[in-house]
């Protein structure tokens, strides 16, 4: 792979932490800045708002911006706004930095997936793709768990501090390594590009994708929870429950780049019945810790082949293929949590957050069976 798409991957890893590690974060938040708990817990929401909005928008805002502009632009924000977010003292004021680092992170994104592709040839897409959602998953390895020490050894203040400085080095490779590309003169042709992803190939990818992340973050977020009220580990233990998800997403991205999708279909039918088979024996830690690797692997590399099905499916639409993938994605990864805590909610039992991704993951194959055969467009 060109050192450029290392040099994305490392950005997306810096942004992936920056999303997920506000988990670990929450309670210093809500201490130092003398807010409740739900309050501080918002800024995830906060998030997940402005990656589902700013994609589309970013994407098409940056269309006539040549590439590397586009790409330092939402980077620069990015640090911009950790740093602001890491001086304040203001809780409405860290709440904004959230959500236009989550527009910026949403803009960067899209404009990676199309960048990320073309320069690439088309048998190495999918490697091409795997490489940069490595970041992703490395974020849950690594950079969640140490987001939540640094949180707890320097307070919540270090981790965005550390987000910003590992976005530094990332900056100065777009800068020297990304393609220049030049601006469009003429008017973007943003309604073609909408009818392109209007086709019946492209909508089913958008929708797979938005299943497939919903069912693996309805379970993600309550998975701490899960280990230490269900199955008894400590809290201790809570950062290697969460890095073996992670070892398992950033095997299954891994093998999906390598094998470029071809077990999509095997991989949906084994997800339900995996995440049935968590919320059933979650309560013993053992069990938990494996289909916790398992199921990492099965939804990043579903999740991942899915991106990549998307950014093809919709060449017709290169500026905005990937920020609509983007959208789908956290789109689930908003919606899923949410069925999660009703459920959950209703019951006291949080294991019961897997029946909601085993529903919406057997969604996902429903709509991939019934697509089978059915006229591309």
């Amino acid at each position: 792979m060109p050192l450029f798409i290392h040099a994305l991957a490392l950005a997306v890893f810096a942004q992936g932490t920056s999303e997920f590690m506000l988990s670990g974060l929450v309670p210093g938040i809500a201490d130092g800045l003398s807010v409740p708990v739900g309050a501080a817990a918002s800024l995830t929401s906060a998030y997940a708002v402005g990656m589902i909005a700013g994609a589309p928008v970013m994407a098409a805002l940056s269309a006539r911006w040549p590439r590397r502009r586009a790409l330092a632009a939402f980077l620069t924000v990015f640090v911009a706004v950790h740093v602001l977010g890491a001086v304040t003292t203001s809780f409405p004021v860290l709440f904004g930095t959230r959500v236009v680092a989550a527009v910026a992170n949403a803009g960067f994104l899209a404009v990676a997936l199309s960048v990320a592709t073309a320069v690439v040839p088309p048998e190495r897409h999918g490697r091409a793709m795997a490489t940069l959602l490595s970041g992703v998953t490395l974020s849950c390895v690594a950079g969640v768990p140490a987001g939540a020490l640094l949180g707890e050894w320097w307070g919540w203040r270090s981790a965005f501090w550390a987000v910003a400085a590992l976005c530094l080095p990332a900056l100065a490779l777009v800068f020297r390594s990304a393609p220049a590309g030049a601006a469009r003169r003429d008017n973007v042709r943003v309604r073609r590009e909408l009818r392109a992803l209007r086709s019946r190939p492209v909508r089913r990818a958008l929708v797979l994708a938005a299943l497939v992340n919903g069912a693996t973050f309805a379970t993600f977020a309550y998975l701490a929870v899960i280990g230490t009220d269900a199955a008894g580990l400590p809290d201790g233990a809570v950062p290697g429950l969460l890095a073996a998800f992670g070892a398992g997403a950033f095997a299954g991205v891994t093998v999906a780049g390598r094998t470029d999708g071809g077990r999509l279909l095997v991989v949906l039918c084994a997800l339900p019945a995996g995440w049935a088979a968590l919320a059933l024996t979650g309560g013993h830690a053992g069990w938990l810790v494996v289909l916790a690797v398992v199921q990492g692997g099965l939804s990043f590399g579903a999740g991942s082949t899915l991106i990549t099905r998307v950014v093809r499916a919709a060449h017709e639409a290169p500026s905005l293929g990937g920020s609509f993938a983007t959208a789908a994605l956290n789109t689930g990864a908003f919606t899923g949590p949410l069925l999660a805590g009703a459920l959950t909610g209703a019951t006291g039992d949080y294991r019961h957050a897997a029946w909601i991704s085993s529903a919406l993951s057997l969604t996902a194959l429903a709509v991939t069976t019934m697509g089978r055969g059915r006229p591309t467009s």
